[in-house]
């Protein structure tokens, strides 16, 4: 499906988050795991969270799903070897955490995906998970297949993540929980939180410290500055402890889905949008203070708390931004865990950048290339059809030079297959003269399902293109 986006100036409207969908599929695999009775409200029905259904049902089956209602019943017959292979399509999150999960539960399975996910890299989650006990075997190339074998989880196991990664960390912490064995996480790198929080939820027992630079664990007592107290991390300790299951879970909006929204509002030319119900876990949202920081006009209300998650309304109106060399943030954000705070929402914060004032320099950007597509050199194609300035070696940086009170010619975009990229550059469309057509996009369908009759009830104007 190809999609194509034209000008639109104004952009207007109230507009309820769809639900988040980390969070959906967390609470899937945890709430499956627990074997109670328990309600999901706000669910993304999207490809990636119903792959993760589809994936639990197989090994047991106790998911139903009706629209944004999930409906996890307690079974009576214990998880078995799936009959067939579990195909997680496109979703990197659900390949990873089936991954820590049923080397938990020991049983044996083999888990595939499309064409875009055979070509993630697992190692980073395989070799944890085998030095914990677990037994499997990767490609060649540390990528899927999967073949899991029944292993066996050893009780405090301690691993220091080598790079940030929310989905490692939480592979290794399901892994635990459902071995009932006890483990300790340590990264220098804090990443989205989402599975702690839900821990934390549920009553267990789970501790998160800070590591200071003047801590009493040797190895982190001393840093090249001798800065005193430097945080260098955080210490995330989990005991095993039987988890008590809610009966009714609400899932928050999905900070990613919602900054699509929120440049859309801020790049067009009048209007005022309120996005209802955005999760703000501070872990996921910090795009809001960069974007801030950029001259964007983005208020929060209604600040509250849902099953232990942040969430509140965004109010955004047309802002002139301008471009920037450094993250001009509080003291209180080391500039080392920006890029992991917003790594899915560095394509729309390039188009945001396309339309400021002046340039803007972002690197650290290796984590890019190994998504669902190389987002980094898929972000410069699309700048050089569509006529966006820029300089990328596209393995790390970019810096980019914007056109602010300036529209654009409008061209063809290759998604990729990815559907970041395919929206990123359907937002650029609203601020082009003829047009942004983007090629292959049916990728969307993943993370933000009825995208296009969202974004044109508030004023875009998204057709479907031969």
């Amino acid at each position: 499906m190809n999609l194509i986006s034209f000008k639109s100036d104004l952009i207007n409207g109230n507009i309820v988050c769809p639900g988040d969908k980390s969070i959906s599929q967390r609470i899937l695999i945890l709430g499956w795991l627990l074997n109670k009775d328990v309600t999901i409200s706000g669910f993304l029905n999207a490809e990636d969270p119903l792959s993760t259904a589809n994936a639990l049902n197989q090994i047991s089956d106790s998911i139903q799903i009706n629209g944004n209602e999930v409906i996890i019943k307690e079974r009576t017959i214990e998880p078995k070897d799936p009959e067939n292979p579990i195909d997680l399509g496109n979703s990197g999150t659900g390949m990873r955490l089936m991954f820590g999960l049923i080397s938990g539960l020991g049983i044996e399975a083999t888990l595939i995906g499309d064409d875009s996910l055979s070509n993630r890299p697992m190692k980073r989650v395989a070799d944890p998970l085998k030095e914990m006990g677990a037994l499997n075997n990767l490609n060649r190339g540390g990528t899927p297949p999967i073949e899991i074998s029944k292993g066996k989880i050893i009780d405090d196991f301690v691993y220091e993540m080598p790079v940030a990664s929310a989905q490692v960390k939480s592979s290794i912490m399901l892994a635990a929980i459902a071995a009932k064995k006890s483990v300790t996480v340590i990264e220098e790198n804090p990443t989205r939180n989402h599975t702690e929080r839900m821990i934390e939820y549920f009553k267990g027992n789970i501790e998160i410290s800070p590591i200071w630079s003047n801590n009493s664990d040797s190895k982190y007592m001393w840093d090249e500055f001798k800065t005193p107290n430097k945080f260098m991390g955080n210490k995330i300790i989990y005991k095993h402890k039987e988890l008590i299951c809610p009966e009714h879970y609400e899932v928050v909006g999905d900070f990613s889905s919602a900054s699509f929204l929120i440049v859309a509002g801020l790049i067009s030319k009048s209007g005022k949008l309120v996005i209802k119900n955005v999760g703000l876990n501070p872990s996921r949202s910090l795009l809001i203070s960069i974007l801030q920081s950029m001259g964007g006009q983005i208020t929060i209300s209604n600040e509250r708390k849902l099953s232990n998650e942040e969430v509140g309304d965004l109010t955004v109106s047309p802002s002139k931004l301008k471009g920037f060399d450094d993250f001009k943030l509080s003291s209180e954000v080391r500039s080392e865990d920006v890029i992991p705070n917003i790594i899915d929402e560095i394509p729309i914060l390039c188009i945001a950048a396309a339309f400021a004032e002046g340039s803007t320099m972002l690197g650290g950007l290796e984590e890019l290339t190994i998504k669902e597509s190389n987002r980094l050199a898929a972000i410069c194609d699309g700048f050089d059809a569509i006529g966006i300035n820029y300089f990328s070696d596209r393995k790390s940086s970019i810096k980019l030079y914007g056109n602010y009170n300036k529209d654009i010619d409008g061209a063809e975009v290759d998604s990729h297959g990815d559907h970041r990229i395919a929206m990123s550059f359907l937002v650029a469309g609203m601020r082009s003269k003829n047009g942004i057509k983007v090629r292959d996009c049916k990728n969307i369908e993943t993370s933000f399902p009825n995208f296009a009759h969202i974004m044109n009830s508030i004023g875009m104007k998204i057709n479907e293109k031969n």
